[in-house]
Protein backbone atom coordinates (compact mmCIF):
# COMPACT_ATOMS: atom_id res chain seq x y z
CA UNK A 1 0.00 0.00 0.00
CA UNK A 2 1.49 3.47 -0.92
CA UNK A 3 1.19 6.12 2.04
CA UNK A 4 -0.65 8.59 -0.39
CA UNK A 5 -3.85 5.95 -0.33
CA UNK A 6 -6.95 4.77 1.95
CA UNK A 7 -7.29 1.06 2.85
CA UNK A 8 -10.20 0.69 0.45
CA UNK A 9 -13.03 -1.95 1.69
CA UNK A 10 -13.86 -4.26 -1.89
CA UNK A 11 -17.40 -4.55 -0.12
CA UNK A 12 -18.67 -1.10 0.06
CA UNK A 13 -21.84 0.14 -0.27
CA UNK A 14 -22.58 2.78 -3.34
CA UNK A 15 -23.39 5.65 -1.11
CA UNK A 16 -20.09 5.72 0.57
CA UNK A 17 -17.67 8.49 0.47
CA UNK A 18 -14.84 7.80 -2.23
CA UNK A 19 -17.13 4.51 -3.69
CA UNK A 20 -16.00 3.00 -6.68
CA UNK A 21 -17.41 0.39 -9.13
CA UNK A 22 -14.79 -2.53 -9.12
CA UNK A 23 -16.75 -5.38 -10.30
CA UNK A 24 -20.05 -6.60 -11.86
CA UNK A 25 -21.34 -9.79 -10.39
CA UNK A 26 -21.93 -12.60 -13.05
CA UNK A 27 -23.07 -16.59 -12.63
CA UNK A 28 -26.38 -17.50 -10.77
CA UNK A 29 -27.85 -16.68 -7.53
CA UNK A 30 -26.67 -20.15 -6.43
CA UNK A 31 -23.03 -19.70 -7.65
CA UNK A 32 -22.34 -15.91 -7.74
CA UNK A 33 -18.99 -14.18 -9.51
CA UNK A 34 -17.77 -11.41 -9.79
CA UNK A 35 -15.94 -10.14 -13.38
CA UNK A 36 -13.02 -7.71 -11.79
CA UNK A 37 -13.19 -4.15 -13.92
CA UNK A 38 -9.76 -3.73 -15.20
CA UNK A 39 -9.75 -0.47 -13.30
CA UNK A 40 -12.09 1.11 -10.89
CA UNK A 41 -14.92 2.97 -12.43
CA UNK A 42 -16.39 6.20 -10.59
CA UNK A 43 -20.48 5.30 -8.87
CA UNK A 44 -22.81 7.72 -11.24
CA UNK A 45 -26.73 8.08 -11.34
CA UNK A 46 -26.61 6.40 -14.73
CA UNK A 47 -24.84 2.79 -13.86
CA UNK A 48 -26.72 2.48 -10.20
CA UNK A 49 -29.49 2.90 -12.49
CA UNK A 50 -28.33 0.23 -14.52
CA UNK A 51 -28.60 -2.36 -11.48
CA UNK A 52 -32.68 -1.51 -11.48
CA UNK A 53 -35.14 -3.14 -10.75
CA UNK A 54 -32.92 -4.83 -8.02
CA UNK A 55 -30.41 -2.83 -5.77
CA UNK A 56 -26.76 -1.65 -7.03
CA UNK A 57 -25.08 -3.89 -4.63
CA UNK A 58 -26.52 -7.18 -5.69
CA UNK A 59 -25.11 -6.24 -9.35
CA UNK A 60 -22.00 -4.42 -8.66
CA UNK A 61 -19.36 -4.79 -6.51
CA UNK A 62 -17.86 -1.29 -5.10
CA UNK A 63 -14.77 -0.47 -3.01
CA UNK A 64 -14.24 2.65 -0.80
CA UNK A 65 -11.82 3.88 1.93
CA UNK A 66 -12.54 1.65 5.08
CA UNK A 67 -15.14 2.95 7.53
CA UNK A 68 -12.96 1.85 10.08
CA UNK A 69 -15.42 2.38 13.26
CA UNK A 70 -18.35 3.31 11.40
CA UNK A 71 -18.28 -0.35 9.95
CA UNK A 72 -19.83 -2.95 12.19
CA UNK A 73 -17.75 -5.26 10.71
CA UNK A 74 -14.63 -3.37 12.21
CA UNK A 75 -12.64 -4.59 15.17
CA UNK A 76 -11.18 -1.44 16.77
CA UNK A 77 -9.05 -2.94 19.59
CA UNK A 78 -7.20 -5.77 17.03
CA UNK A 79 -7.69 -2.55 14.00
CA UNK A 80 -8.94 -5.04 11.30
CA UNK A 81 -12.16 -6.68 9.45
CA UNK A 82 -13.85 -9.19 11.09
CA UNK A 83 -15.72 -9.77 7.70
CA UNK A 84 -12.60 -10.42 5.78
CA UNK A 85 -11.76 -12.70 8.51
CA UNK A 86 -14.53 -14.98 8.75
CA UNK A 87 -15.02 -15.23 5.02
CA UNK A 88 -11.62 -16.78 5.20
CA UNK A 89 -12.58 -18.87 7.85
CA UNK A 90 -16.46 -20.08 6.56
CA UNK A 91 -16.28 -19.66 2.71
CA UNK A 92 -14.98 -21.76 0.08
CA UNK A 93 -11.88 -21.03 -1.89
CA UNK A 94 -13.53 -20.30 -5.54
CA UNK A 95 -9.91 -19.95 -7.66
CA UNK A 96 -6.51 -21.22 -7.10
CA UNK A 97 -5.57 -17.64 -8.99
CA UNK A 98 -5.54 -14.88 -7.66
CA UNK A 99 -7.86 -12.90 -9.67
CA UNK A 100 -6.63 -9.42 -11.54
CA UNK A 101 -7.93 -6.76 -9.28
CA UNK A 102 -7.31 -2.97 -9.44
CA UNK A 103 -7.28 -2.50 -5.66
CA UNK A 104 -5.36 -5.34 -4.42
CA UNK A 105 -2.57 -2.92 -3.40
CA UNK A 106 -4.67 -0.74 -1.10
CA UNK A 107 -7.81 -3.13 -0.59
CA UNK A 108 -8.19 -3.97 3.40
CA UNK A 109 -9.25 -7.59 2.80
CA UNK A 110 -5.34 -8.13 1.23
CA UNK A 111 -3.63 -6.46 3.46
CA UNK A 112 -5.64 -8.12 6.16
CA UNK A 113 -5.42 -12.22 5.24
CA UNK A 114 -3.40 -11.98 1.67
CA UNK A 115 -4.23 -14.41 -0.49
CA UNK A 116 -6.65 -16.63 1.27
CA UNK A 117 -9.30 -13.57 0.51
CA UNK A 118 -8.70 -12.96 -2.80
CA UNK A 119 -9.62 -16.91 -3.16
CA UNK A 120 -12.54 -16.45 -1.85
CA UNK A 121 -13.54 -12.84 -2.91
CA UNK A 122 -15.26 -13.39 -6.05
CA UNK A 123 -17.87 -14.99 -4.70
CA UNK A 124 -18.90 -12.21 -2.26
CA UNK A 125 -22.12 -10.03 -3.06
CA UNK A 126 -22.67 -7.32 -0.99
CA UNK A 127 -26.28 -7.37 -0.61
CA UNK A 128 -27.01 -11.35 -0.86
CA UNK A 129 -30.81 -12.16 -1.02
CA UNK A 130 -29.54 -16.03 -1.26
CA UNK A 131 -26.69 -16.10 0.74
CA UNK A 132 -24.94 -19.91 1.45
CA UNK A 133 -25.23 -20.46 4.94
CA UNK A 134 -21.05 -19.74 4.70
CA UNK A 135 -21.39 -16.51 3.41
CA UNK A 136 -24.52 -15.93 6.57
CA UNK A 137 -22.38 -16.87 9.31
CA UNK A 138 -19.43 -14.83 7.25
CA UNK A 139 -21.52 -11.53 7.20
CA UNK A 140 -23.47 -11.88 10.63
CA UNK A 141 -22.32 -9.27 13.23
CA UNK A 142 -22.74 -10.90 15.82
CA UNK A 143 -20.61 -14.35 14.70
CA UNK A 144 -16.97 -14.31 15.90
Amino acid sequence: MTSDNPVLCPSAQPEWEGAQVIGVMTGTADKPEMAYLNAPQPVTEQLLELAGPVSPAEVFRFSAPCACTGCGHYAEAESKCRLAEKVVRFTPTVTEQLPVCAIRADCRWWLQEGRSACFRCPQVVTNNLKPTEDMRRAADYGVL
